[in-house]
């Protein structure tokens, strides 16, 4: 009996090992003024159903390098791939998600833009919300939130002690790369959801639901500033698992 049961317990264990194998992967790809740790609650949560997670480091010093390192994410993964982005990083999503080894798409309060088209073109389209005018400007040419621009436009919805984590992490970003435009827009051949911040003063919420209307994507809106993945990860969580749903 006692043998029986080792392997039984063998079996069940080489089961699992066979699913986790096949379960498909989220790739997490940060926006502008952020950095992977802005993922960090929405991380907790998936792991807790042992979904295997790859927050991207973004160097946010172009484009081109930007999707550079989303590649190496999606490269490191096993099986399928669910890519998510936030702000900055649907733009990164939009060109990586090219990749054949990504299958589904996830815009959190995100740029969407089309072939041939920027992140300038998609933000000029529509009036420029509060928190555009409280970036600030590096010799070099990075462009940054001061700390009361992140308290007041970033992550208003956030505790006092999570704001100044989140104004100490922030990656500027190279001000050119919002010029620079997605060669092939993946969404155009890949299932996407569009997670949309009512309370967003960094994009304009109806910009960001012209964008998801346009990609013809799943949609959910929640009441949260830019950074719903930390104010409302619950949400966030939620819609990528639909993704990852999708992909079993």
């Amino acid at each position: 009996m006692k043998a029986l049961s080792v392997f039984t317990a063998a079996l069940l264990a080489l089961s699992a090992s066979a699913l986790a194998e096949t379960k498909a992967s989220v790739v997490l790809v940060h926006g502008a003024f952020a950095d992977g740790s802005s993922w960090n609650k929405v991380i907790t949560r998936l792991q807790k159903h042992h979904t295997e997670v790859i927050a991207v480091q973004l160097p946010l010093t172009s484009l081109k390098d930007d999707v550079a390192a989303t590649q190496r994410a999606i490269a490191r993964a096993h099986g399928d791939v669910v890519l998510v982005g936030h702000s900055w990083g649907g733009t990164v999503i939009s060109e990586a998600g090219n990749n054949a080894r990504v299958k589904s798409l996830v815009y959190v309060a995100a740029f969407a833009p089309d072939s041939g088209q920027s992140t300038a073109d998609l933000a000029d389209s529509y009036p420029a919300p509060p928190g555009s005018a409280s970036l600030a400007k590096t010799p070099e040419g990075y462009l940054y939130l001061p700390s009361k621009a992140v308290g007041e436009n970033f992550a208003p919805d956030v505790k006092d002690a999570e704001r100044n984590v989140i104004a100490a992490t922030q990656g500027p970003i190279k001000a050119d790369a919002f010029g620079e435009k997605v060669t092939h827009a993946a969404w155009h051949d890949k299932p996407s959801w569009y997670v949309v911040s009512k309370n967003d003063r960094m994009i304009n919420p109806e910009l960001e639901r012209a964008m998801a209307k346009k990609i013809n994507a799943n949609t959910t809106e929640v009441a949260a500033s830019h950074v719903s993945m930390v104010s409302q990860p619950d949400v966030v969580t939620h819609t990528i698992e639909q993704a990852l749903s999708g992909q079993q």
